[in-house]
């Protein structure tokens, strides 16, 4: 396994073994025991997958209050992302920052985004296929947002013509979201 630092530490791009032949590929994406070897250990008990029809379907920025924030180990099943961490740890030298990753399904990336941070996501690609694990249950009362076009955050989408559901239309500023971390 292959673990790639991001310019925020705690955010970490993992590259598990990919085995391919004339008949195709396989690939362990996810086993706790070489993740745990390579220093992470999360107990993911859910398993979350999303389709977006059509390229430039945005999804997020996305976080649950403690207790019932969730670590992420997302991935590609088919087309391709614009991943984005946003670190809102209000202790954390890099608390505001964000990165981004692409993750597809030719790379085979994952991305890690540990708890505290809002996570959020750019289809760059029709029929996108969208695959996550989670180390805690969704918790509605407990489920936040930011707004994806933060102009204080300053992400750098790939699109600013995207495609949103009406909870992602609302979601408050940085600034101005509820925040325990």
């Amino acid at each position: 396994m292959n673990i790639i630092q991001t310019k925020i530490p705690d955010v970490l791009i993992i590259e598990t073994p990919v085995f391919g032949d004339n008949r195709g590929f396989f690939m362990e994406s996810y086993n706790k025991q070489v993740f745990s070897k390579a220093g992470i250990e999360h107990d993911f008990i859910q398993d979350n997958h999303s389709y977006s029809a059509e390229a430039g379907t945005l999804r997020g920025l996305h976080y649950q209050l403690s207790p019932a924030a969730q670590t992420k180990l997302v991935r590609v099943l088919a087309g391709a992302i614009y991943d984005v961490a946003v670190d809102i740890r209000k202790n954390s030298a890099t608390y505001g920052e964000w990165v981004a990753v692409i993750l597809s399904e030719s790379n085979k990336r994952q991305l890690l985004i540990p708890k505290g941070f809002a996570h959020g996501f750019c289809t760059i690609s029709p029929h996108t296929q969208v695959a996550y694990k989670v180390d805690s249950l969704y918790s509605k009362e407990n489920d936040r947002g930011i707004l994806w076009s933060d102009h204080e955050l300053g992400i750098d989408w790939p699109s600013t013509n995207v495609i949103l559901s009406d909870k992602d239309q609302l979601h408050p500023t940085f600034k101005e979201a509820d925040n325990d971390f």
